[in-house]
Parts: structure tokens; C-alpha cells; sequence
């Protein structure tokens, strides 16, 4: 019970990794808000908003700090994947996957930094992937996006260092997830592949060679929450 007395706010935290991220955080005694676009997923803590629309997040997030109090604990999980050649990325795709993975990110960090400042020991952590590390084919936008997300991770870290603030992210490889399994489905719709292929070729992109559990993810962001490690990057692959 770490974090007793520590208010959290997880974006995409209905499903998946935010799930995962949640309940670890609520094990070591915090309060968590679950910030999601379907209400209906994020249960009695769930705070409806798209972290796209900064009138959402400011709303969802002065909505939760009236709940629980001021934020202390910023966990950027909300975030979308699509895959296809450069040559045919449009503009709509590439803002959508800008405007969610990037855009988003920056959104909430303002929305909650006058609390994560005042925090005896504020915490961000930005669930991005190792694509925001690496380069892969047929993902350009989401690969932008994430580098972004990676980058801005590491200019806050910079920026606040002389305060209690500490900024960090987690950069997943494919996660046993919905969305790798919308993935899977694509691969399989446009390629043939069986979806037992699809995954087993999404699993061997990853350096262990299989799909990461939601759990692992969680467990390296409590981590990097009850640390004093500031501007990380770190891989789970």
C-alpha cells in the first residue's frame, strides 16, 4: 500500500493495459480515475472524455480532482494503432494517429501539471511503445506519434528536474491486447494469414518472441511510479 493517499488518473483505463495499470495502482492504495471515451467500460471511478478534445480532458479531469482530489499520479495510456504503405497514408490518418497518441498526451500533461507540481512527488508516466523507439514498416503516422510521445517524455523530464516532478514512459512491444487483436484481424483480412499467424508474426517482432502481458506493463509503470528515475524510455519486448 505505497501510494496510499495518492490520486491517479489513467487515460485509457477501461480496457487492456489501462486496466492492468489501474488495479496495480489501487493494489498499493491509490485513488484512480479511469479516463476513457466508453463509459460503460470504466466502471464507478470512470470519467467519460476523448483526450483528443482538451475541453473533454479539462472537464473530466476537474471532474475527478472535485471526486478525489488534486491529481498526483498522470499515467498517459490512451492511444490507437493503423498500419498501411506510406505512399497511401492520408491526412485524415495521419492527424488521427497525431491527434490520439501525441496530441493527447500533451493535452492531459497540462491539464493536470498545477497539481503534479504541487504534488510532494508528482509522477508521469506515458505508456508509448517500441515503435516510438524504432523504426517499422507500414506504420509511419504511429511510429511519428510515438517518437513524439517519447520525445515530449523527455523534454518535461528535462524541463522540471529541479522540481518533485519525475517523467517517464514505458515502451511495450505487441501486447496480448484489443487492440493487437484488431491488428490481428487486419493482417489476417488483408493478407490470408490465419489470425494463430497473424499473432504468431506480430509475436516474433518482439525480441522475447511472444506477446507481452497486459500485467508487465503495469508492473514497469508502478515501477517507474515509486522510483525517483527521471526522462526514461523504458522497453518491455
Amino acid at each position: 500500500m505505497r501510494l496510499v493517499g495518492q490520486h491517479a488518473i489513467v487515460t485509457g483505463g477501461g480496457t487492456g493495459i489501462g486496466a492492468a495499470i489501474a488495479a496495480a495502482l489501487e493494489a498499493e492504495g491509490a485513488a484512480v480515475s479511469r479516463i476513457g471515451r466508453k463509459p460503460d467500460r470504466l466502471g464507478a471511478n470512470g470519467f467519460a472524455a476523448d483526450v483528443t478534445d482538451r475541453a473533454q480532458v479539462d472537464a473530466a479531469f476537474a471532474a475527478a480532482r472535485a471526486a478525489r482530489g488534486p491529481i498526483s499520479i498522470l499515467v498517459n495510456n490512451a492511444g490507437a494503432a493503423a498500419g498501411m504503405p506510406f505512399a497511401r497514408v492520408t491526412d485524415a490518418l495521419w492527424r488521427e494517429m497525431l491527434a490520439v497518441n501525441l496530441d493527447g498526451v500533451f493535452h492531459c500533461c497540462q491539464a493536470a501539471l498545477d497539481d503534479l507540481l504541487a504534488a510532494e512527488s508528482g509522477r508521469i508516466v506515458t505508456i508509448a511503445s517500441m515503435a516510438g523507439l524504432h523504426g517499422f514498416a507500414y506504420a509511419s503516422p504511429y511510429i511519428a506519434a510515438k517518437h513524439g510521445a517519447v520525445g515530449l517524455t523527455r523534454a518535461l523530464a528535462a524541463e522540471y528536474a529541479g522540481t518533485n516532478l519525475r517523467v517517464n514512459a514505458v515502451c511495450p512491444g505487441f501486447v496480448d491486447s484489443d487492440m493487437t487483436a484488431q491488428s490481428i484481424a487486419n493482417i489476417s483480412g488483408k493478407t490470408g494469414r490465419s489470425p494463430d499467424q497473424a499473432r504468431a508474426e506480430l509475436a516474433r517482432l518482439n525480441p522475447s518472441g511472444r506477446l507481452i502481458a497486459p500485467e508487465e506493463v503495469a508492473s514497469a509503470a508502478l515501477g517507474l511510479i515509486l522510483s525517483e528515475r527521471n526522462g526514461e524510455a523504458v522497453e518491455i519486448a
